[in-house]
């Protein structure tokens, strides 16, 4: 029997995801809990397995698709039964209705995207000629293949010709234009409006569009542009749209929502980090031995944990349905980390609890696993309080913002040799800068100020720590 495979609720709260590429083709057989498909939700990239073990009958959704959760992507066969493979008996009907040739028997290379638009297209995929690396067939190949029927013999569909000394259906001429989904989706790649493709087809009275027709109608419109283009003597190709989806669409919705709700006010401020620096050099080579890498981001935390026990405000969240203000007695440190995909932000547990040593540790395992889009999405939940250290990219201050529904958010800019005056003499200290977003509605600026403060205290006395 074959089992129908839904895209998972790979996460809480996840209602669709994005194949970013199979790891399996049809007929290739796998086992329960084989991975079979790069699946990204709004926070990662995620494998999703096979249920069962078998071979694959049918894959339904392309890589780059996104698919809604519940949406059937792929079809097993499980042991014991006949898979589906790209051969077809020789007295099977291809898609055309006329009987397969002997080539069926040959092994014909296509992907489920290039299968599905032949299938659309109504052309036998065994008679498309492959120009893709070992003869491969590309979803180009089955559309060339496609205008070359349409220019000799029409296709039998439930299409007619109007007189050919009539006037092609435009949009000022027509109600409704109708399109195989293949033509839909051509034209969404190509940027066309399908209700501005000329057209001489017509289905039941109503516009219908071919795919050469939504080809024909972009190459036009880009050879009018380009030449628009070099009228004014400027590059083409000046404009390049990315889909707004996944993590990245997550992070600017999470930004848009705690930018609007959470009034924000930022503290700048900066600190003499020379003892911190000396400190952690000395402290680095016995951490090498241990083989952790010991950064100044462990120390940064410790010293925001001094502070929020003292001004636990920073450390709470504002429950606006209940009217009341939640403080937290546990620490929670979220580190902003900057990947391809865009800031993620991991979280590590427990940091009053823990030493120098084992937070590096800790936090150097997520940073990577964030960077790699294997975290897992409860690793990035359950933060009080959130760091960002825009300076590891050269800045010194900015305006961060804040991690909602947490109500603070601390920005370290790059630690920098500066002048300051020591004992009446101007001598050369590292300074790094400090930024210090806070929600106005339940922490006052003083407090936040305080906060900063403390903050200070321990960053410029780090031997306050072992206390």
């Amino acid at each position: 029997m074959t089992y129908e495979f839904e895209l998972p609720d790979v996460g809480e709260g996840v209602a669709e995801g994005e194949i970013v590429s199979w790891l399996v083709e049809v007929g290739d057989a796998v086992t329960e809990d084989q991975p079979v498909a790069e699946v990204e939700t709004d926070k990662a990239v995620v494998d999703v397995p096979s249920p069962v073990d078998g071979s694959v009958a049918e894959i339904r959704a392309d890589a780059g698709e996104m698919v809604p959760v519940g949406d059937v992507i792929i079809v097993f066969a499980e042991d014991g039964e006949e898979t589906a493979t790209d051969e077809e008996p020789s007295d099977a009907p291809d898609s055309t209705g006329e009987p397969a040739s002997d080539t069926d028997d040959e092994r014909v290379f296509a992907p489920p995207s290039a299968r599905r638009l032949a299938r659309e297209l109504d052309v036998s995929i065994e008679a498309v000629e492959g120009t893709g690396p070992s003869g491969r067939i590309t979803t180009a190949d089955v559309r060339a293949h496609a205008e070359t029927d349409e220019s000799g013999s029409e296709p039998t569909q439930a299409i007619e010709s109007v007189e050919t000394d009539s006037v092609p259906a435009t949009s000022a001429s027509r109600e409704i234009t109708l399109a195989a989904p293949a033509t839909r989706k051509l034209a969404a790649e190509e940027g066309v409006e399908l209700n501005a493709v000329p057209t001489d087809k017509t289905q039941e009275g109503e516009a219908f569009v071919t795919p050469a027709q939504v080809q024909q109608y972009a190459q036009s419109q880009q050879a009018a542009q380009a030449a628009d283009v070099a009228a004014i003597g400027a590059p083409s190709g000046r404009e390049e749209r990315i889909p707004y989806r996944g993590v990245r669409r997550t992070i600017g919705q999470q930004m848009e929502a705690s930018k609007f709700t959470a009034p924000h006010v930022t503290h700048h401020d900066e600190v003499d980090v020379t003892q911190l620096v000396e400190r952690r050099s000395t402290l680095a080579e016995v951490a090498d031995e241990q083989g952790v890498s010991l950064t100044y981001m462990p120390f940064v935390m410790k010293a925001i944990v001094e502070g929020l026990k003292e001004f636990p405000a920073l450390n709470a969240t504002l429950d606006e349905d209940a009217e009341e203000i939640i403080l937290k007695h546990y620490y929670n440190i979220g580190i902003a980390v900057a990947t391809d995909a865009g800031l993620m932000v991991p979280v590590v547990d427990g940091v009053d609890r823990k030493g120098l040593l084992q937070l590096s540790s800790e936090m150097n395992e997520l940073i990577e696993k964030a960077r790699e889009r294997s975290i897992a999405r409860e690793e990035m939940q359950g933060g009080t309080f959130t760091i960002t250290n825009f300076g590891a990219i050269g800045g010194e201050h900015a305006t961060p913002i804040i991690n909602h529904p947490e109500s603070a958010i601390l920005g370290l800019g790059e630690i920098k040799e500066k002048p300051r005056v020591v004992d009446g003499e101007v001598v050369v200290r590292s300074v790094m800068g400090l930024s210090l977003s806070i929600d106005h509605r339940t922490i006052d600026g003083a407090t936040a100020a305080q906060f900063a403060n403390t903050v200070k205290r321990y960053l410029e006395t780090p031997e306050l720590l072992l206390l």
